[in-house]
């Protein structure tokens, strides 16, 4: 549980970055933040309010009007340098992230920092290829449209890939010529602290990129709620995306809604076995399963069910639950105590429901300075009903259900069978069936014989409860931007020479005999 409290003089305190300065939170007030892999405090974060999101908008509004005139390509040029230097530091934030989040240091050396990079570079780039329309109107006038950016936008970002996905809303917000006032995690908010400062390196200007840390009832609530911030970006669960929705939509805010997940892997007799197993291991399992893409159902064909249970319950015993900090740690620890007692309380509900535990269900007690870490052993159930509550709610952890089908009919049914429709895994080398499927599959991704294949240009979204909106490429510049359309018609020498052109040339064309 947090807590909120005047830090002790030996903490660590990160602060909010506003206005190009690090200050700390107005009221004074701090919150503990635990590594996950020992359960031990070590650092605090503001626990910012109102009276900071002011602030931080009000920096915002005064450097919109020279950041928004400064052209495509200079805004480009800083959203660059500050993906040069994420990749200088790559290994100090390797290791924040890592300790922040509990998933091991390999993980985040290799994907996370990485893609925040990437996603600094490519909206960098990017928008000096983001066009404007024109549309001409034969012999009456010429349309041209030019997006403009919003102004004061407002992005949220959740816990699990913390600066993954923080760079993925500021990114294109900036680059197209915004002002931002970010939120990341509270429970994960090291990475974004450390931006702050690759920032100001990068010398990107005062007020353009404002991080304001805290809870959600409190700098959160904050964000959405200002009459200056146009739109709101959000990362999360379901149930607080539908909270932002009735409080921004009354206000007439731009929404992005990323939500919830509980995706389904169809694993079909004719598939690659092997890599089918392989890679169901790291859909089921990458970051403690904590990622809003994972394959937490797998539903596999009958012929093959025996065999791949099998083949990937020798698989998950080689996953090694362990300090993250360790190199040869595969599986690292969950993100909060709380997290895992949810986790866990899904495991007894999964017993409850008549399921049939084959590997894991387990707290981990890992020795050292682990000794009190949030470690869970990666779980798998078979013998559950596909409708069943297990099978249709989001538990963010690893565990993950096994169930046969006979079927492709029967498999689609189950796989669309829950309230959500972020994405989803087919497994088959029928390339018919491979598109048949993905074509029938609620779900606004849908990767085929493979898992996580990320093209940035690309728009990502869900479908039903699963989220509003698309980010990605042209997608999140769009969002970012207001169309404003102007008209000329043609007037003047043309509009005369016109008339002229439709008046009869000869009497012989408009009257009949000679």
């Amino acid at each position: 549980m947090l807590t909120s409290h005047p830090a002790p003089p030996a903490m660590f305190q990160l602060q909010n970055f506003i206005n190009g300065q690090f200050v700390p939170p107005v009221n004074g007030r701090y919150l503990d933040n635990v590594e996950p892999a020992t359960g031990q405090v070590y650092s605090q974060i503001p626990d910012s309010d109102a009276a900071d999101v002011a602030q931080a908008v009000a920096a915002a509004q005064a450097a919109f009007p020279a950041w928004r005139a400064l052209s495509a390509e200079k805004r480009g040029r800083l959203l660059v340098r500050i993906a040069e230097l994420i990749e200088r530091d790559l290994e100090r934030l390797a290791q924040a992230e890592s300790q922040d989040n509990g998933k091991p240091v390999a993980l985040a050396r290799t994907v996370d920092i990485p893609r925040a990079a990437s996603n600094f570079a490519f909206f960098g780039t990017g928008i000096g290829h983001f066009s404007s329309e024109s549309h001409f109107q034969e012999g009456q006038s010429l349309n041209y449209t030019v997006r403009h950016p919003l102004g004061v936008v407002g992005c949220i970002s959740p816990w699990n890939l913390p600066l993954y996905l923080f760079t993925w809303k500021i990114a294109p917000a900036l680059a197209a010529g915004n002002c931002v006032v970010a939120k990341p995690s509270e429970i994960t908010p090291a990475t974004a602290y450390w931006l702050g400062e690759l920032c100001q390196e990068a010398g990107l200007p005062a007020g353009v990129l404002n991080i304001v840390h805290g809870t959600g009832p409190g700098a959160g609530q904050a964000i959405v709620e200002h009459p200056a911030i146009k739109a709101i970006s959000f990362t999360g669960g379901t149930k607080t995306g539908e909270h932002i929705a009735r409080t921004a939509a009354p206000m007439f805010k731009k929404l992005s809604l990323e939500l919830g997940g509980k995706n389904p892997n169809l694993i079909f007799a004719d598939c690659d076995l092997a890599a089918a197993v392989s890679t169901s291991i790291q859909s089921s399992f990458a970051n403690q399963g904590q990622i809003c893409l994972c394959g937490s159902r797998i539903f596999i064909e009958r012929p093959i069910y025996e065999q791949f249970k099998e083949l990937f319950l020798a698989r998950v015993a080689g996953l090694t639950v362990g300090d993250p900090q360790v190199e040869t740690s595969r599986q690292g620890a969950l993100v909060s105590e709380a997290h895992l007692n949810k986790v866990l309380s899904y495991i007894e509900l999964a017993r409850q429901e008549g399921g049939t535990l084959l590997t894991g269900g387990q707290r981990v007690q890992v020795p050292g300075r682990c000794a009190e870490g949030f470690f869970l052993q990666p779980t798998v159930f078979e013998g559950l009903a596909p409708d069943c509550r297990t099978n249709r709610e989001e538990i963010f952890g690893p565990v993950v259900t096994l169930t046969p089908f006979d079927t492709e009919e029967e498999a689609l049914s189950w796989a669309n069978g829950t309230d959500y429709g972020l994405s989803a895994t087919v497994w088959t080398t029928d390339l018919n069936r491979a598109h048949r499927v993905a074509h029938q599959l609620h779900a606004g991704v849908v990767w085929i014989n493979t898992w996580l294949l990320r093209d940035l240009r690309t728009p990502f979204g869900g479908m039903k409860n699963s989220g509003v909106g698309r980010e990605g490429g042209l997608e999140a510049l769009r969002f970012f931007t207001e169309p404003r359309t102007s008209a000329s018609s043609f007037s003047g020498p043309y509009l005369s020479l016109l008339a002229l052109r439709q008046l009869p040339q000869k009497a012989s064309e408009t009257e009949p005999g000679g």
